[in-house]
């Protein structure tokens, strides 16, 4: 246990588990909108088996390294592109996230409302499609634990901590991506550009994650703003009117005035005494 003193295998630790987090959040919010077709009573449920299944599936990949890391061998050439074992997973997985996305993003604008019409998902069906993207990000997560730690230890602690954060996390973030509809189409948005950044590394064209992550992480800041800005505004609207006075002397309000009355006319009776 003499490697656990090292200062560079802390680091290596601390820089993997905050990347497991950013790449987990794609599986968080992908979980949360399907999750969002099922039942209220099983949405929980839901969110809990996939994000399990998440870390299961990433727990399998890690202890299969060598068949993972065999996965880059290429197995066919397509006009000149060599294609992998990776490169095919990548691609039908972001082919999958696009066409899933802009399903979500269609039924949400112009599709039936299938919340109202009392249609739901099947709760077989929505893991089945969490089940495998759950696949597609374990590979890509642990293909880049593997670029950056020799310990398998230490990629076994991030993975963990990693996925019991977003375990944790899942709920509230659900709650929030529901609640608010902007916010919904644009966690859809993030997950088009994500499908076609898989698309993109599936024929080795490689994106940088700052690329594509610092797009988002604007647009949500953007978002959040706009929340705060709505909210100001709802609470604004929301206090009561008080009526203020026509002038102030010496430190005092003025008293309200009292009523003119009206000019007599010749038709009213002349008053008594």
């Amino acid at each position: 246990m003499e490697f656990l003193a090292s200062p560079e295998l802390w680091i290596a630790f601390a820089t993997l588990l905050l990347l497991e987090i950013v790449l987990g959040i794609d599986n968080v919010v992908f979980i949360s909108i399907l999750s969002g077709r099922l039942p209220e009573h099983q949405q929980a449920r839901a969110r809990t088996i996939g994000l399990s299944l998440a870390l299961i599936t990433r727990l399998i990949l890690l202890a299969s390294l060598s068949w993972v890391i065999g996965l880059t061998a290429p197995l066919f050439t397509v006009l000149g592109q060599e294609i992998s074992g990776r490169d095919l997973i990548l691609l039908v997985g972001g082919l999958f996230l696009l066409g899933k996305a802009t399903y979500e993003i269609h039924e949400h604008l112009e599709g039936a409302d299938h919340a109202r019409s009392g249609k739901a998902a099947s709760f077989g069906a929505v893991i089945a499609q969490i089940l495998v993207l759950d696949i597609v990000f374990s590979l890509d997560s642990v293909i880049t634990a593997v670029g950056m730690v020799d310990e398998l230890i230490v990629m076994v602690a991030a993975v963990i901590i990693a996925m019991i954060i977003m375990l944790v996390s899942a709920g509230a973030v659900s709650n929030f991506v529901n609640r608010h509809p902007t916010v919904k189409m644009l966690a859809l948005s993030f997950l088009l550009l994500i499908g076609a950044s898989l698309i993109a590394e599936g024929f080795d064209q490689h994106i940088p994650k700052g690329y594509v992550y610092g797009p988002i992480a604007f647009s949500i800041f953007v978002e959040f703003l706009n929340l705060r800005v709505r909210s100001k505004q709802k609470r604004e609207e929301s206090k009561p009117v008080h009526l203020h006075p026509t002038y102030v002397k010496n430190g005092q309000a003025a008293a309200a005035p009292t009523a003119v009355p009206q000019a007599r006319t010749a038709t009213d009776p002349a008053p008594k005494g």
